[in-house]
């Protein structure tokens, strides 16, 4: 399934999702959700477990992006063979790791395999040249979410072919040796992060907690964002209709 990033002052939300269940695409693709991130570097996907998602994103009409477990042009070509709309790729940190990620996930100019017998081949029913045209179409979004990722931000956002760069706020703090993200040396990088890619021109996406925190970023130039995960989405469900504790009774 094809998919464009906003550009301007739109702005696109999707979730997380880290439970391996078809249903569960069903269930956001009614939402009005823009798209999802099928979490393949920290849930329990295997390849089986992403083709049936992939299934139901079609049916429910979801564009869905994979966060790949290791940006490998194997780990790449395997989701894109699915028929991801993107891929989220975690760790890159120089302007050399997202050229070659970019080279991974491109037929045309780069070393993606093709074959024409994929979901995103049309299981042979596209011609070679639709079906390259229409793979090269695959949106790579890029993490930075290291201290040498900031740094080469920049670099990394004038690469051609990379759709968007990716704050990670969470590993970027670690990377600085604390455990809050909301440090301000964290908010500094990621201040840097975003103007680099506003320069360079290239969309920029990070993971929010809340609509607050969105519309704060929305403000900054981001467009692309991740909010919440099906996980945490079902425990806030249920913690609204869950019985008061005994200590919170009247």
């Amino acid at each position: 399934m094809s998919y464009t990033l906003p550009t301007g002052d739109d702005y696109h939300v999707g979730p997380f999702v880290k439970t391996t269940s078809p249903q569960v695409i069903e269930i956001l693709g009614g939402a009005g959700l823009d798209f999802a991130v099928l979490d393949a570097e920290h849930a329990p996907y295997d390849r089986a477990a992403l083709d049936l998602a992939m299934i139901a994103g079609r049916a429910a009409k979801l564009p869905l992006f994979v966060r790949v477990h290791e940006r490998s042009a194997s780990a790449l070509l395997s989701v894109l063979d699915m028929g991801a709309a993107g891929v989220l790729v975690p760790h890159v940190d120089t302007e050399q790791d997202a050229r070659e990620v970019v080279a991974h996930c491109r037929y045309v100019g780069g070393d993606r395999g093709y074959s024409s017998s994929p979901r995103a081949a049309g299981y042979g029913a596209l011609g070679m040249k639709q079906a390259i045209a229409h793979g090269d179409r695959a949106v790579v979004v890029c993490q930075i979410e290291s201290v040498p990722a900031v740094e080469n931000a920049a670099a990394i956002a004038n690469v051609p072919g990379v759709g968007a760069v990716f704050i990670g706020r969470a590993d970027l703090a670690l990377s600085m040796g604390l455990d809050n993200t909301q440090d301000a040396r964290v908010s500094e990088a990621t201040d840097h992060v975003i103007q680099a890619a506003r320069a360079a021109g290239t969309a920029i996406g990070m993971f929010v907690g809340s609509n607050a925190e969105r519309d704060k970023y929305r403000a900054l130039g981001v467009g692309w964002f991740v909010q919440s995960s099906d996980q945490t989405l079902l425990r806030q469900a249920a913690q609204a209709i869950a019985r008061p504790s005994s200590s919170e009774s009247p």
